[in-house]
């Protein structure tokens, strides 16, 4: 069994749990910690989990809404952490007391039950990596923080019966925004991130019959809104809208399990 619940989606801070059972254990892997250690153990114990329950971290890239509490909970707690080389010489290279472990791309993460299979993707980073997940009978797709999609990230979402996945402005409403030139120019660049129409094309691309779950991730506060996404993935999708879950920036998602087709 393979289930996710997002504790917060976007720029306010990212964080989410996913957990794999095999029926004896459980393993859960903490991706991105882009909360204050208060707001991340109010939001674990909404969840009916404490960070006592969190046996390992990965970290997708080294901004600060993915990264927040990250350092200090693993050295404190003692929870292994994972990371790209990249990543970890972009926050200082900071010694943590054996925890750390590199994160390759390809290269899968044993977690028991389970395991998390991470890939690079373009973003602007030093060397952000997305995931795959997998219980050997489902699997799901962690997609968010990229700029374009690539032949190598369409290989990895190719076969999920579940999509995480970043859906982060509208076009013509960025463009409109007041946001300076540099930072529309960053957001809707090659290494920025996912509009709701490259979202979309995704979903065109890799859908299939066993894909029956999408999550809506890293939307805009101020250059989306949750139908535009809706509308634009269900279409993709050929679903109607209330179909496509929706990441809240402070809420997250109800706990999901990920089905079999």
């Amino acid at each position: 069994m393979l289930r996710l619940k997002n504790l917060g989606s976007g720029s306010s801070g990212n964080a989410t749990v996913i957990e794999g059972s095999d029926g004896l254990h459980t393993r859960r892997l903490l991706v991105d910690c882009g909360l204050g250690i208060r707001q991340l153990e109010a939001r674990l114990g909404q969840a009916e989990l404490t960070l006592a329950d969190i046996d390992a971290l990965f970290i997708t890239h080294e901004h600060a809404d993915h990264i927040g509490c990250a350092l200090s909970v693993a050295s404190k707690r003692g929870i292994p952490v994972w990371m790209s080389h990249g990543t970890h010489t972009a926050l200082g290279a900071p010694d943590l007391q054996g925890l750390l472990h590199i994160a390759h791309d390809m290269q899968p993460i044993d977690l028991g039950a389970w395991q998390a299979t991470p890939f690079t993707v373009p973003h602007d980073a030093r060397e952000p990596l997305q995931l795959t997940c997998t219980d050997g009978d489902v699997r799901l797709g962690v997609l968010t923080d990229l700029g374009h999609i690539t032949p190598h990230v369409l290989d990895q979402v190719t076969d999920c019966h579940a999509l995480f996945l970043e859906s982060n402005h509208d076009t013509a409403m960025l463009e409109a925004s007041h946001y300076p030139a540099f930072l529309k120019r960053r957001v809707g660049g090659k290494y920025g991130h996912l509009a709701n129409t490259a979202a979309a094309d995704l979903l065109s691309t890799v859908r299939h019959p066993g894909l029956t779950q999408v999550i809506a991730a890293h939307l805009s506060a101020h250059n989306n809104t949750p139908e535009m996404a809706r509308n634009a993935l269900s279409t993709a999708m050929d679903w109607p809208p209330e179909q496509i879950e929706v990441a809240h920036p402070i809420n997250g998602t109800h706990w999901i399990r990920v089905r079999p087709s």
